[in-house]
C-alpha cells in the first residue's frame, strides 16, 4: 500500500490495519540489516518509502528503485558570491568570504601560484613578472591594479599574449595608472593579458 500521507485523528476514531500500514508503518523509516532483508520483507515497495540499511549506514528512498537519500560530499545548486576553497575530488572545503586583495609597494614583483583568483594592488611603478614558477591551472587568474605611475608585465619562460601579440619573451605596458587588468591561464605556462596594454 503507497503511503496515504497525514491524518489529525480525533477520540473515537477507529484505527484500521490499513491505517496502520498506510499512515504509519509505509511511511516510517524501516530498518534492515541489509538490502537482502528489506527485499524479503517489503517484496514490492512503493513510492515514498524511506529506508535505512544497517550494513552500509544508508538513508534510501524508494521512487522507481530504491536511491540513496543524499550524495555526501557534492555540493550542488550553490549561489556565486563566495569563493569555495580547498577539496577537489576529496577534502575539505572552506567557504572564504570574499575575493583577497594584497597592496605591494614592491617594484618588482613575480606572480605565484598562491595568487590564483586574488587581486594585487601596486601602489608604485614597477615590473610585474608571470613565470613558468607562476603554475596556474586552466581557466585560473589574477587581477591586477596599476596603481602606480607605471606598471610593466612581462614573462620569464612563460608565453604570455595580449594586444594583437604573443610570445616567451613580451612586455606589455598598462595603459594608465588606476587601470586594471587581468591575467589568465588559458595553458600550460601560457597566459593572455586582458585589459588596456602596449607591447613594449
Amino acid at each position: 500500500m503507497s503511503g496515504l500521507g497525514r491524518k489529525v485523528w480525533s477520540a473515537g476514531d477507529v484505527l484500521a490495519a490499513a491505517d496502520v500500514n498506510g499512515y504509519l508503518m509505509d511511511q516510517a523509516v524501516m530498518v534492515f540489516a541489509d538490502a537482502a532483508a528489506r527485499t524479503s520483507a517489503i517484496g514490492t515497495p512503493t513510492q515514498g518509502m524511506v529506508s535505512y540499511l544497517q550494513d552500509t549506514s544508508t538513508l534510501q528512498v524508494y521512487g522507481t528503485a530504491w536511491a540513496d537519500v543524499s550524495s555526501p560530499g557534492d555540493i550542488t545548486a550553490v549561489t556565486a558570491g563566495y569563493g569555495l576553497a580547498g577539496g577537489g575530488s576529496s577534502g575539505d572545503v572552506t567557504l572564504t568570504a570574499g575575493t583577497t586583495v594584497t597592496s605591494s609597494t614592491a617594484t618588482a614583483y613575480t606572480i605565484a601560484t598562491a595568487d590564483a583568483g586574488t587581486y594585487l594592488r601596486f601602489t608604485n611603478a614597477g615590473t610585474v613578472t608571470v613565470g613558468t614558477a607562476t603554475d596556474f591551472g586552466i581557466g585560473q587568474q589574477v587581477q591586477i591594479f596599476a596603481d602606480g605611475t607605471a606598471l610593466t608585465i612581462t614573462t620569464d619562460g612563460a608565453t604570455i599574449g595580449g594586444a594583437g601579440t604573443a610570445g616567451t619573451a613580451l612586455s606589455f605596458t598598462v595603459g594608465n595608472q588606476y587601470e586594471a587588468v587581468s591575467v589568465f591561464c588559458v595553458d600550460t605556462d601560457t597566459y593572455r593579458i586582458i585589459g588596456n596594454i602596449t607591447a613594449v
